[in-house]
């Protein structure tokens, strides 16, 4: 009798045993794959993802093909409206941080002094007769801010457009886009953003 209750007792051990290097082995395979979980610690504990540091940044342009004459008035500073890219760069800071108002499903972003860094950016191209407009918005935020940065491009263009209607109205506004996009669920970056330099804007 003894010998069989020694047999169950091995028995049991080796069981308990086997059923430990299995769930070893289980909890190893986790860990290796919950890198990719967001919702889960190194430990293998569900935890509640932080967003509270995460940094999204998004930068956009567009193009203002404008006809020689009028490129050249505004090359020299010579519109009757006055200033015009001052005036557009404005128009582009300004209208980012009412997108959640001309857009009906963007969602508003708390614009802290500390919080979101707007720069807009135009450049003459003397060989296409054009402006070259680029954007760039970083915050601290939950939502990711590409359509600040899109719609900074597109006012400061449509801007450029109002003050140079009265010479003429063939301006076309060209290849609005996207070039960056950060800090969210997924990255985004075009081939073209590699080439382009985008200098630290004013904090806002």
């Amino acid at each position: 009798m003894w010998h069989i209750i020694l047999k169950n007792k091995m028995y049991c051990v080796k069981a308990r045993t086997a059923a430990l290097l299995f769930v070893a082995g289980l909890k190893r395979r986790f860990l290796s794959s919950s890198s990719a979980l967001s919702h889960v610690d190194l430990a293998g504990k569900v935890v509640q993802v932080d967003v509270s540091t995460k940094v999204r940044r998004a930068e956009a342009a567009c193009r203002v093909d404008l006809p020689r004459d009028v490129f050249d008035l505004l090359k020299r500073n010579k519109l009757k409206k006055g200033d015009v890219l001052s005036t557009a760069r404005v128009a582009g800071i300004q209208a980012s941080k009412q997108t959640a108002l001309l857009i009906p499903l963007c969602h508003a972003i708390n614009l802290e002094h500390s919080q979101l860094f707007q720069q807009v950016t135009l450049s003459l191209d003397d060989q296409l007769s054009c402006v070259n407009i680029t954007s760039a918005v970083t915050c601290t935020g939950k939502t990711g801010v590409e359509m600040e940065a899109l719609t900074a491009c597109s006012v400061a263009a449509l801007c450029i457009y109002d003050m140079c209607k009265a010479i003429s109205q063939d301006i076309r506004v060209q290849n609005l886009r996207l070039l960056v996009k950060t800090g969210g669920q997924t990255d985004f970056r075009r081939v073209e953003a590699d080439e382009t330099i985008t200098p630290q804007g004013d904090l806002i």
